[in-house]
């Protein structure tokens, strides 16, 4: 592999607007210490006990953040709502009693399915506070995959509102865990909460007890639930510290929503637990409408995702010069590689580049990352955070020379590592090999320890920055009645990142009408349709091919790579396990 050295952006003081919490990567490193950030800037319950939503709303209640703004909020028709970290503390609390009066007790799954409106907050922190395990569920999901995520978590209580209602209230009869659906947008709901009381005896919980889940998805079988913990709160502290950069008089807005853990991480664990003022927009994206959020809430560190960026380049740079964007200092990404000419964009239309993060759902906060002090090698993941050993290793987790591709790995026991698959410890322990966590990504690392990401060793597919399991798409397109099997892959796509594409065997009836091209059209469109009323609107296939069969080895196993490979024109490769070819 090329180290690639010719393509990067030197940086230097001059880059810097305020002085950087890591100064120098390589001291920072040496000097790291993990149990003094533990003792000097988490608070501590007595007996080693903690809870993360304390830590990241009620302790600043004893100092000058008490009045400070926690979350700014905007919804999509304009509507804006302000909260101080004693309002968040108020709100969070009610919330924690209300639980309470339900009979909810610690280690009960709340499960919340909203878009990003202030209840979402609320309900997440005031489960932490009582010791529940907080869900949470992307809001474009529909039955099928809210169904799997209920059923697995045997969820006790969900929260949505009245538009998403319908999409669950047909499921709790096949749910026996779920005691309750609450409504929050519903008259009593909102007379009873507000009536509950804004004080809470905060559950103080082991430092490996639940705090919340969330489902990611495989290349088999439903998602997983992936189990994180109180302890988590050390991680989102620290990275939010030293990658996001945060001093106290910044202004944050992260574009993730919180049913994906960018989201939870960092919309509400890392940036409220410094103690940093968050914008919350639960609108769409418009380049404009986010242009104007920059400029009026005077944003100064922004975290978004390459997908949303290379939106923004399209609209070109003579949209961002409408704006006046002078109190941006800090620009991130999220969720899938940053491509060099994104981060030569950056510094075209705002004079300064993005830093690309690598993390995953499993690790609970950045991994590996490109920081203000360091160099940036345009289209690197960059290098490992304070505390974490990154290495790429081969099948038998033997660590590999620089310069040599494969799997790229981490060394386990940092704090937010997630610490169990829902009900499944053999796919959990399937993570660990010869001592290395195998994160499921391909990559290499140069000779300078940069890392470069190369793509997915299994058949997930990245879209848009979410994860989708082919297996799940697959599902969804077999429950309609004119198919009979499809496969589905990712495919390269230059705003995306990757496209779902489903090659779909039919009935043999509708083989013939698809001959008809405006039929096969109609059909590509409602099949289309099809996966996102069942699944989610992210996850459907943007391109349908009909097949004949599908290529599957003898045991009858999808070969996905073989359907990607004559996709891009690539070599087949190997074809000795089908069962045909």
């Amino acid at each position: 592999m090329s180290d690639q050295n010719q393509d990067i952006y030197r940086k230097t003081s001059k880059d810097w607007k305020v002085q950087p919490n890591l100064k120098d990567y390589q001291k920072s490193r040496s000097d790291f210490s993990l149990g003094e950030v533990e003792k000097n800037e988490i608070d501590w319950f007595d007996n080693g006990k903690i809870n993360a939503a304390y830590n990241a709303v009620d302790r600043h209640l004893k100092t000058e953040n008490k009045n400070k703004k926690a979350l700014l909020w905007e919804g999509d028709k304009g509507e804006k709502k302000e909260y101080t970290f004693q309002d968040l503390a108020q709100w969070t609390n009610r919330y924690g009693n209300y639980l309470k009066s339900l009979g909810v007790e610690k280690g009960d799954r709340v499960f919340i399915f909203l878009p990003r409106i202030p209840e979402l907050y609320f309900v997440f922190l005031g489960a932490l506070k009582i010791g529940a395990v907080a869900g949470t569920m992307f809001s474009a999901f529909y039955e099928q995959a809210l169904f799997d995520r209920l059923d697995n978590s045997e969820a006790r209580v969900l929260f949505t509102n009245k538009e998403l209602a319908p999409r669950v209230t047909s499921l709790k009869a096949k749910l026996p865990n779920l005691k309750n659906i609450i409504i929050v947008d519903d008259d009593a709901f909102i007379k009873d909460v507000t009536s509950q009381p804004d004080t809470l005896d905060i559950l103080p919980m082991d430092p490996e007890d639940p705090a919340y889940m969330l489902y990611t998805s495989g290349t088999t079988g439903k998602p997983k639930g992936v189990v994180h913990v109180h302890k988590d709160i050390v991680s989102q502290y620290l990275s939010s510290k030293y990658v996001l950069d945060f001093h106290p008089e910044d202004r944050y807005w992260c574009t993730a929503d919180p049913g994906w853990v960018t989201g939870v991480s960092y919309t509400i664990l890392g940036n409220l637990s410094n103690g940093i003022t968050t914008l919350v927009y639960s609108g769409r994206f418009d380049a404009d409408k986010w242009y104007q959020l920059l400029q009026d809430y005077k944003i100064t560190v922004w975290y978004t995702a390459p997908t949303a960026i290379r939106m923004l380049m399209s609209s070109g740079t003579a949209t961002v010069k409408k704006y006046n964007l002078s109190t941006l200092r800090h620009l991130l990404s999220v969720g899938e590689p940053l491509n060099p000419e994104a981060i030569r964009w950056g510094l075209e239309a705002f004079g300064m580049p993005f830093h690309d993060t690598w993390w995953q759902t499993e690790t609970g906060s950045i991994m590996i990352a490109n920081y203000q002090c360091m160099d940036i090698k345009l289209g690197s993941m960059g290098r490992p955070f304070l505390g974490i050993t990154g290495g790429i290793v081969d099948e038998a987790g033997v660590e590999l020379p620089a310069g040599k591709e494969g799997n790229l790995a981490l060394r386990p026991g940092w704090p937010s590592m997630m610490r169990s698959i829902f009900h499944n410890e053999e796919k959990y322990k399937s993570y660990f090999i010869n001592g290395w966590y195998i994160s499921g990504d391909r990559g290499w690392m140069d000779k300078d320890g940069y890392f470069w990401f190369v793509g997915r060793a299994d058949d997930v597919i990245k879209t848009s920055g979410e994860r989708v399991g082919p297996f799940e798409v697959e599902s969804a397109l077999i429950e309609h009645p004119a198919v009979i099997e499809a496969g589905v892959i990712g495919k390269p796509d230059p705003m995306r990142g990757e496209i779902i594409k489903a090659f779909v065997v039919l009935k043999d009836e509708e083989k013939e009408k698809v001959k008809d091209e405006a039929y096969a059209t109609k059909l590509k469109a409602e099949l289309g349709e099809y996966v996102k009323r069942h699944l989610a609107g992210h996850a459907y296939p943007r391109e349908i091919s009909f097949i004949d069969k599908l290529p599957k080895t003898r045991s009858g196993k999808i070969m996905r790579r073989i359907l990607k490979a004559q996709e891009l024109g690539l070599p087949i490769g190997d074809t000795s396990t089908l069962e045909e070819y």
